[in-house]
């Protein structure tokens, strides 16, 4: 009988302390798991045989320009604020865990995301110089070829009874829909009740096969979110779901990526360079200065860092001086250098200069001119439409990029 009883307590505490351990090993701290959005090339501005893609590159520059004086307007709309030290001019529209990247026309940078309950897989563009999250609808007649969000399949789907949305585009893009807060998933982090514009029109320039990602998903802040809602990784944030109020990006020719809630340090080297957001709309910035072959064209412009524009745009007096550096000329609407130049530009943050790589700058071969030189389009064009420059992949391909949402700040480090 004694030896019952204690067999029976022997029994009774080893099962106390079994059913302890999944609680004691949720205290315990736990390391950083990251998964990757892998980033990778789908197509360039410049045509296979080398060519420059005039049009595509005309489409890239309306939809930037477009899109800042878009982000202008909704700041103003929806903080009652004007962005301090901009005096843009108006833009003529028209009526109508680290993830792997696909790069379209060197402009939209896209990769997975899961959304609803039971969730379903989309591709997205990953937009830093934007705030909303849209995905093709089922009433979207326009929307065939992507894969198509259904509010009603998901459990946790509600719609924002009353609120629709319009986003316009330079290049004559246009989307129209309705939100709704649903369950999404990304780089293995989860956000509930999260804003998605469901579209009900996507124009031919989002439509398949011009766009072959499914929707947007912005990562700017949410003073310029046209559903007025928190964008995603903010969610994230507010709700602790990631270890870190950080992404990062690399965009390359191969292996681009962006790492949600972390950086990843296999990709870069040296410590990062932080410049402080100047304005929480975009992500805003100062640059000290831009040069080239050591004579600065510019100094202390504002600028915003956004991978969803391919190109460097800068006021086009500014832009022709760093042109005529290099022996370019504007062509119509394009600057043009001679192809067989290798052009040192360079662009001052805080205390790290960052150069140019030649190889982003050219855009591919444009036209031969009377003397027989070879000219190319670069990757850095000139507008009249607006003083804030817009830093896109020609620079971020040269430096992997941080975005720290807590502190405000961009941080920059060289590529390893």
């Amino acid at each position: 009988m004694i030896i019952n009883i204690y067999s029976r307590c022997i029994m009774l505490v080893t099962v106390t302390l079994l059913s302890f351990l999944p609680v004691l090993a949720a205290a315990l701290p736990r390391s950083p798991t990251f998964i990757t959005i892998p980033l990778n090339q789908r197509s360039s501005l410049r045509r296979e045989n080398g060519i420059a893609d005039l049009p595509a590159f005309r489409r890239v520059m309306a939809r930037a320009l477009s899109k800042v004086e878009r982000n202008l307007d909704t700041y103003t709309k929806n903080t009652g604020r004007y962005v301090a030290n901009s005096s843009h001019l108006p833009v003529q529209r028209r009526d109508q865990d680290s993830i792997p990247l696909i790069d379209y026309e060197n402009a939209y940078w896209y990769g997975s995301i899961a959304v609803g309950t039971p969730s379903t897989l989309f591709t997205v563009d990953f937009d830093t110089g934007s705030s909303d999250l849209f995905l093709p609808g089922p009433d979207c007649p326009t929307c065939s070829g992507l894969t198509l969000y259904h509010p009603n399949s998901s459990s946790t789907s509600e719609q924002i009874n009353g609120l629709n949305v319009s986003l316009h585009y330079g290049d004559g893009s246009l989307v129209i829909g309705d939100v709704y807060n649903d369950t999404v998933s990304v780089g293995g982090y989860t956000a509930t009740n999260q804003a998605i514009v469901v579209a009900t029109s996507y124009s031919s320039m989002f439509a398949y096969p011009y766009r072959v990602s499914d929707g947007l998903m912005g990562m700017a802040f949410g003073s310029i979110a046209e559903s007025t809602s928190s964008p995603l990784f903010q969610t994230l944030v507010a709700q602790g779901a990631v270890q870190e109020p950080v992404f990062a990006f690399k965009l390359a020719q191969n292996g681009s990526e962006l790492r949600i809630g972390g950086t990843n340090n296999a990709l870069y080297t040296g410590n990062f360079t932080y410049t402080n957001v100047t304005k929480a709309a975009m992500w805003q910035i100062n640059v000290g200065g831009v040069s080239v072959n050591g004579v600065d064209i510019a100094s202390n412009v504002t600028a915003v860092v956004d991978t969803g524009t391919t190109l460097i745009i800068g006021d086009v007096a500014s832009v022709g001086k760093l042109y005529a550096g290099i022996g370019g000329l504007e062509i119509d609407d394009a600057f043009v250098f001679p192809c067989n130049t290798s052009p040192n530009i360079t662009i001052q943050i805080e205390n790290k200069t960052i150069a140019i790589a030649p190889e982003t700058m050219n855009r591919g071969y444009y036209s031969t001119d009377i003397n027989g030189l070879d000219l190319c389009l670069g990757g850095i064009a000139g507008s009249n439409s607006t003083d804030i420059w817009v830093l896109g992949d020609v620079l971020m391909r040269n430096v992997y990029t941080v975005f720290d949402v807590e502190n405000q700040r961009v941080g920059f480090a060289d590529l390893a």
